[in-house]
């Protein structure tokens, strides 16, 4: 059965069969017996070029049309029914990053104790497209739709607030990563400022409004060696771009929140790793670099002092953003005009416990059972902090976090499904 594109336009748009019998040769050639005729012909063949030219238009913006990642009226079905809430009180969730690492767990939480989810992500090159494919395909198989497209699309954002009035956003998508900043700092401000203003004016407009809960970073620590990290720290010493536009990325939901009465809340994780998990992270490197008997780098400080992490399993993390979600309160704007005060909250989202990379890789060790070609070099100015350390007391007053899963039992979960993911519980030697 022919598509609509094939009934509406032809397979070669632009040609035209022509009658060449001899009757239209012969009036060919009297057309031309005179120059005044000439003239005319030249008329006709530039109008026919013209024609030709603005229905050629017509058809590419038809088959742009056609081909788009979104719109219409089965695309529009396809999100209503990913945001359909099926249990009381339940949330409608537009979650972006949605098949990002952190963004994949929490859309299928969500989706498994019965609230509405829609993803959004751009499936950007940043690393391997294909393992966020792998994501996409987890979370359509658990019944979550991933709409494909860049959060600065303001038309695309106002359009799936057109079709669904979701009550929250869980805004994960960013532009992650330390040191890439050195290399692409335009793709930070592109993702991390401009998509979150993008976001945040629709958000504002959107009648009723949502509640917001998004990711900032433990990074905006910056250079602050007072342990461990409390909210109440200063923030104002970035040490990476990365970390500057999460920074950027608080004061700008503060004043969203303070001028339209958006209820924001900021976390700031701690070096988040589980299955799914970033191949850019250490732990994930270090397990692919094992493997292969390729050396790995590993980083020290100051005065040869082993870098420290506050190591968080995504489990953990998990919890703390339902947690927010289930906390942030209502949004008290309606149409972009504020009516009263509005939540605006930052928590910490860490496990409490750092572990020295050292150790890290150690455990990676027991768990591979293979011996890592070890690496040992100081740390560059590349914007990294020599440690991590959370102070999660607001979080576990505010909604009664608490992390569970130590770095053992973790990285004992991520090399089960790393293995199983690439393949190598099928080769010999490696169960």
């Amino acid at each position: 059965m022919p598509s609509l594109e094939e009934e509406l336009f032809p397979s070669t748009p632009g040609k035209f069969k022509i009658d060449r019998g001899h009757g239209m040769n012969r009036h060919f050639h009297r057309c031309f017996a005179s120059t005044s005729t000439m003239f005319l012909w030249a008329l006709f063949l530039i109008a026919l070029t013209a024609s030709y030219l603005s229905f050629q238009s017509f058809v590419d913006s038809g088959s742009r049309y056609f081909s788009a990642s979104w719109g219409g009226i089965q695309w529009e079905k396809q999100v209503r029914n990913s945001a359909q809430i099926h249990r009381p009180g339940g949330m409608s969730v537009l979650v972006t990053g949605a098949a990002g690492f952190v963004g994949t767990h929490v859309s299928l939480a969500l989706k498994k104790r019965g609230d509405g989810v829609v993803g959004l992500d751009n499936f950007n090159n940043y690393y391997d497209p294909s393992l966020k494919r792998a994501r996409k395909s987890l979370l359509n198989g658990n019944g979550v739709l991933v709409v494909e497209g860049d959060l600065n699309d303001a038309k695309l954002l106002a359009k799936l607030f057109d079709v669904v009035a979701f009550t929250h956003v869980m805004h994960l998508a960013a532009q992650a990563g330390v040191r890439y900043a050195m290399e692409n700092p335009n793709s930070y401000v592109h993702s991390n400022i401009a998509g979150l203003v993008t976001l945040l004016e629709v958000c504002k407009s959107a009648n009723p409004q949502p509640s917001i809960v998004w990711a900032s970073s433990s990074s905006v620590y910056g250079l602050n060696d007072k342990v461990p990290f409390s909210e109440a720290d200063r923030t104002d010493r970035p040490a990476s771009l990365y970390a500057a536009t999460k920074k950027a990325g608080e004061e700008i939901t503060h004043t969203y929140n303070h001028i339209y009465g958006l209820s924001i809340t900021g976390l700031r994780f701690f070096t988040v790793y589980g299955p799914w998990g970033r191949p850019d992270m250490a732990y994930f490197s270090f397990t692919r670099n094992i493997l292969q008997g390729k050396p790995i780098t590993i980083y020290r400080g100051k005065y040869r002092a082993d870098l420290a992490r506050d190591f968080t399993y995504i489990d953990d993390i998990v919890k703390g953003c339902l947690g927010s979600l289930d906390t942030s309160g209502k949004s008290t704007g309606s149409g972009g005009k504020k009516k009263g005060n509005a939540p605006f909250r930052i928590f910490n989202l860490g496990n409490t416990s750092p572990v020295k990379v050292p150790e890290l890789v150690n455990i990676l060790e027991r768990h591979l059972k293979v011996k890592a070609k070890r690496n040992i070099v100081d740390m560059p100015g590349n914007g990294d902090v020599p440690f991590t350390h959370a102070n999660i007391s607001y979080a576990q007053r505010a909604f009664g976090y608490k992390p569970t899963t130590d770095l053992q039992t973790g990285l004992k979960k991520f090399v089960k499904w790393y293995l199983s993911y690439y393949g190598y519980n099928n080769r010999k030697g490696l169960q």
